[in-house]
């Protein structure tokens, strides 16, 4: 899949921004703050309807409007061409268009133009708590599954309902079983489907794992997770769903005193493992930072033997934390494969040591306040 070509309005520093992409290699270099990183976001926001740097849409808006606009064109092989628009005002909130037809559902988005994002932030996947693990596996799924999706929805639906039923009623014992037992049938449904399929990408993707990290580091170290769930993993969905239900049951008095479901997959884990240490416990520095990037390699290349279309590939100033001889490892990575890929770079990196920026399928831009230039060499 490609975009094509992005316009930004009002987006950050960028308020009125026209740019054509190359279909394989975009490197954007500039100074901090100019506005090379809202270039990439505003793309990922077309892909995946949200950015990945603010957590809220206002703080993208330019401090001295009320909207941002933002549209791009995609080609690709499923669809052969399509339009996507997002709009955000401080009013009417965020609309989604594709070929001018709004979208009833922001989640129709996700999965249409697959995209994978590496950012220095990334080093929260082996640092921080499990929230980020969990968040992650989503949105790998989810790209590549609408029915994980749809579970997925549909889970927190019916765990919220679930538990404003625990926290608000105050009648009978008896009768708040009974009202619990048909939000039962729905958590556990669509529970052990996300269970069995988080359990089958994951095994999946230890393979991956364990060859990029080899290649990004070049040690000689076994790497391996661990999917830590309330039941013992497996890709039988009825074996998950006769383990829940008994959870549930056995937990049952606990959750009314507590108020809220404490059984689900919304507590799983999953634990990375460097020759057998942990790597939240045990990990160095530099090992946190190999093993984020190596993950969203493997992240890369399953999707690219998995999907019809090659995702898009963002790489959000990344190489300075990587010494020459792993910028050297990681660009070769990038030449071999053949989707569009986004690189910004503050840093002086060496990049037409092993680029060759032709205008046709790479390029060079500069930016400088939010304004975009092509380098011509």
């Amino acid at each position: 899949m490609q975009n094509t070509h992005t316009e930004l309005l009002n987006f950050r520093n960028h308020l009125d921004t026209k740019i054509d992409w190359a279909p394989h290699l975009n490197v954007i270099t500039g100074p901090n703050g100019s506005g090379k990183t809202s270039l990439i976001d505003a793309v990922h926001y077309l892909c995946m309807s949200r950015s990945f740097v603010s957590s809220t849409d206002m703080y993208v808006v330019n401090q001295d409007e009320s909207y941002f606009m933002i549209k791009g064109h995609f080609e690709g092989n499923i669809r052969s061409e399509f339009d996507v628009s997002c709009s955000y005002s401080r009013g009417d909130g965020k609309k989604i268009f594709v070929n001018d037809s709004p979208l009833d559902r922001l989640s129709d988005l996700i999965g249409m133009v697959p995209v994978v994002t590496l950012t220095p932030d990334d080093k929260k996947l082996t640092l921080e708590g499990p929230t980020e693990r969990r968040s992650f596996i989503d949105s790998f799924i989810s790209q590549i599954s609408p029915a994980y999706l749809r579970d997925l929805i549909e889970y927190r639906r019916v765990r919220k309902q679930r538990n404003s039923l625990l926290q608000e009623y105050r009648g009978a014992l008896s009768v708040l079983e009974a009202y619990l037992e048909p939000w039962d049938v729905q958590l556990v449904e669509a529970g052990a489907r996300i269970v069995a399929k988080r359990y089958e990408v994951l095994e999946n993707l230890k393979a991956y794992l364990e060859k990029d990290y080899a290649m990004i580091s070049g040690m000689d170290l076994t790497t391996n997770l661990e999917y830590q769930t309330f039941c013992k993993p497996t890709t039988d969905v009825e074996a998950i769903e006769k383990e829940y239900y008994e959870q549930l049951g056995k937990v049952q008095s606990k959750e009314i005193e507590r108020e809220v479901t404490t059984i689900g997959p919304h507590r799983d884990e999953i634990v990375f493992y460097l020759d057998d240490f942990e790597l939240r416990r045990f990990g160095s520095q530099g090992q946190h930072r190999l093993f984020a990037l190596s993950l969203k390699l493997a992240q890369l290349h399953y999707y690219s033997d998995e999907l019809d279309d090659l995702p898009i590939l963002m790489l959000d100033d990344v190489f300075g934390d990587l010494d020459l001889k792993k910028t050297e490892i990681l660009l070769d990575a990038l030449q071999q494969h053949k989707g569009q890929i986004f690189i910004t770079s503050a840093n002086p990196v060496p990049f037409e040591d092993y680029v060759t920026f032709d205008g046709i399928n790479n390029r060079l831009y500069e930016v400088e306040d939010g304004k975009v230039s092509e380098v011509t060499k």
